[in-house]
């Protein structure tokens, strides 16, 4: 059996802890980037969202319970590779950190049809534009709360805000005319 170079008695405990931290690094940064999503050199955050549009299609047959319970485990791990990954980068904010897009995106969706084009689009263009506007008491969590707190809740406000508005509009019955187009 071939020992790894990290089980090797020359290699220090600061060598380990070394690479460690430059893997947890590299984890949150494509955490953080959605898979590379938040590198686009044009809206960024719109690509981020983007991702999540497919994501909450394939679970669409989840029921709303397991889905809530699902985004609340991606905001917990978006969390923490939003603060993970500003500081590796030095950064506060970057706007290379997307996954608050899709865990905010996918907040809006809870507690609508997710198996059709209609909400998937009209949760896309609310959630965006809350995100973009950033009403009361939106920025209030990106002003107030500390690193990766701060950068995901108020995307997370967004999307809790834009589960309202997706309610309202599905209870209207908006959402199934346009459906119907």
């Amino acid at each position: 059996m071939v020992k790894g170079w990290h089980r090797s008695p020359n290699t220090s405990i600061k060598q380990r802890t070394e690479v460690m931290f430059r893997s947890l690094n590299g984890l949150s940064k494509v955490i953080a980037t959605a898979l590379g999503a938040g590198y686009s050199p044009i809206a960024p955050g719109t690509c981020g969202t983007a991702v999540a549009v497919p994501l909450a299609f394939a679970l669409r047959s989840l029921p709303v319970w397991q889905f809530a319970l699902v985004v609340v485990v991606i905001t917990a791990v978006a969390i923490w590779a939003a603060d993970r990954a500003d500081r590796a980068w030095g950064t506060h904010d970057s706007g290379r950190i997307v996954i608050d897009e899709v865990a905010g995106y996918l907040t809006t969706m809870v507690l609508v049809d997710r198996g059709h084009w209609a909400p998937l689009l009209v949760g896309f263009v609310v959630f965006r534009a809350l995100d973009i506007l950033k009403p009361p008491p939106i920025r209030w969590f990106e002003k107030n709360l500390p690193g990766g707190w701060g950068v995901v809740l108020d995307d997370s406000a967004a999307g809790v805000i834009g589960m309202a508005v997706m309610v309202g509009l599905d209870r209207l019955g908006a959402l199934d005319r346009l459906a119907g187009l």
